[in-house]
């Protein structure tokens, strides 16, 4: 009995690690921002001429993953894009930067994160359901060698 509950324990153990790995906490490469599905890297350059507000970050995170939406390594919640008078959203959007002050972030490449999320919420549902599985069928065969023994 002490025996199977140790190495039920050990199984336990390992599948919820290997399954639900820690994330770790990491340093960006640059700061950015997402904004209609592409990356706009934050530069040093403040613009004195804003257009129209285009958009606002809708997810904040310092910890390196994908994330949908306006995502933003740097700025919270809330802060607002805006096109730049006289560039393309292609090439540059401003970034207000809380003090009244607008930065410009110039476009990088597609952001993959938008694409990742619909498996990464299946994957997500998948391991659960794997982990109710394995943890049902050993409740099961230890009342099945219970009767036996």
């Amino acid at each position: 009995m002490k025996k199977y509950l140790f190495s039920f324990g050990i199984v336990s153990i390992l599948s919820v690690s290997i399954l639900f790995p820690a994330k770790t906490l990491a340093s960006w490469a640059y700061s950015f921002v997402v904004w209609d599905g592409y990356v706009y890297v934050i530069t040093n350059e403040t613009v004195n001429e804003v257009d129209e507000e285009i958009g606002h970050v809708t997810k904040y995170s310092d910890r390196e993953g994908t994330y949908s939406g306006n995502f933003s390594n740097v700025f919270p919640k809330g802060t607002k894009y805006y096109s730049i008078v006289g560039v393309s959203t292609d090439e540059a959007i401003s970034v207000e930067d809380g003090n009244g002050a607008y930065i410009k972030a110039n476009r990088s490449g597609e952001y993959a994160g938008n694409k990742n999320d619909r498996w990464t919420v299946s994957s997500t549902i998948i391991i659960v359901w794997i982990l109710i599985f394995v943890i049902i069928a050993m409740m099961g065969i230890y009342y099945i060698n219970k009767r036996r023994g």
